[in-house]
């Protein structure tokens, strides 16, 4: 679905991303984690078109990314939601969620039940349907985040560090949201800092730091022999 080669991306003189190989089949929730600084919200930008790589090549559904606008990739079916959730804070819920629909060209009613779908989704977001978007707290403005990019209908949503923020109990239902997101179909690449709850959402996992994927792997693969930990903190276990 979405095929990552050898990526290389930055800002000026620094390099960011040095090489990146990455791949999400369809119908899995793949986690890119890592330390502060390790590049993981510019290999999201660099995906979606925010940034302009300086090299390598980035495939979705078999088609080149390559020189195309973040509004076209959208429009294709890959969306991000960058950290930071960058809801219009003055506006009303109904209006963030219409700017959901802004790059959809199907009938009004498919538009309209899609709406109805996420507001069952998420309730706490009809309940606050008229209310300005800055007064919700962090975990309901990232309700709101993820239900206005499932209403631009993409086949693969990417969110950076869905949980920043938030309290353990909210993080633990935004998870769950995400789970039954992926389950009714649509594949999810998430960046998180932590890796304290991914495991049980997790098909596949990369560990990115200092701009290199230093290991990847299935959870079952990664968990228990403290290789996750080695790997994401730059040491090598020596204890017997």
């Amino acid at each position: 679905m979405l095929e990552v080669s050898q990526l290389i991306a930055g800002y000026g003189r620094l390099t960011a991303l040095k090489g990146i190989d990455l791949n999400v089949v369809q119908g899995e929730t793949v986690f890119v984690v890592g330390p502060n600084g390790a590049g993981k919200s510019t290999l999201l930008k660099t995906i979606s078109g925010l940034l302009k790589p300086s090299s390598g090549q980035i495939r979705f559904r078999d088609v080149s990314l390559q020189g195309k606008t973040p509004e076209q990739i959208c429009r294709s079916g890959l969306c991000l939601i960058p950290e930071g959730r960058h809801i219009f804070k003055s506006l009303t819920v109904a209006e963030n969620l219409r700017v959901g629909l802004l790059v959809r060209r199907d009938a009004k009613d498919a538009q309209h039940s899609d709406l109805e779908t996420a507001l069952d989704t998420f309730p706490i977001l009809r309940k606050r349907y008229h209310g300005i978007a800055g007064y919700l707290s962090g975990g309901e403005q990232q309700q709101l985040a993820i239900a206005r990019a499932i209403l631009q209908q993409p086949a693969l949503l990417m969110i950076d560090e869905p949980s920043l923020g938030l309290a353990p109990l909210v993080i633990d239902q935004v998870y769950a949201n995400l789970k039954r997101l992926n389950q009714s179909g649509l594949s999810l690449l998430i960046v998180e800092q932590s890796t304290g709850r991914i495991m049980d959402l997790a098909s596949r996992i990369y560990v990115l730091r200092n701009g290199n994927i230093v290991l990847h792997g299935t959870p079952a693969e990664l968990s228990g022999g403290g290789e996750l930990d080695e790997a994401y903190f730059g040491f090598t276990n020596n204890a017997t």
